[in-house]
């Protein structure tokens, strides 16, 4: 399964180098959203903009990719309470997909290890 995010502090960056993807499963996401076209099934992770937008790189690319979306998690700050992480929410409703989770800043181990159930799950059932 191919990782795809989009980082816009290098939290979500951090976050995705902690997976320790092997090599070439991974895409970052460019500015304009449009210059990866992918062929297998993937994972979006996100940031959260704004009062709950998600970027539009992310909105751009989810829209081209969609066929292959499979899943996503959401970065942001508690801080914004009902806010928090709601790009997550706003690309599970678009695109009927399961929302991993949210996690803020670069996440912890524990959102890792969430993060690769959610992956390990999703797997299973695209491959049955």
């Amino acid at each position: 399964m191919i990782v795809a995010y989009y980082s816009i502090t290098g939290n979500v960056r951090r976050f995705v180098r902690k997976l320790g993807l092997p090599p070439g499963r991974t895409v970052d996401i460019a500015e304009d959203g449009v210059s990866e076209t992918l062929a297998e099934p993937f994972i979006l992770v996100t940031p959260t903009t704004g009062f709950g937008q998600v970027p539009g790189p992310v909105a751009k690319f989810a829209k081209i990719n969609h066929k292959w979306f499979r899943g996503v998690a959401a970065s942001g700050n508690r801080n914004w309470g009902a806010s928090y992480g709601k790009a997550g929410d706003v690309l599970t409703e678009r695109y009927d997909v399961p929302l991993l989770l949210r996690f803020e800043l670069s996440g912890t181990d524990e959102d890792v290890r969430n993060f690769n159930e959610g992956v390990a799950w999703i797997s299973n059932l695209t491959s049955n």
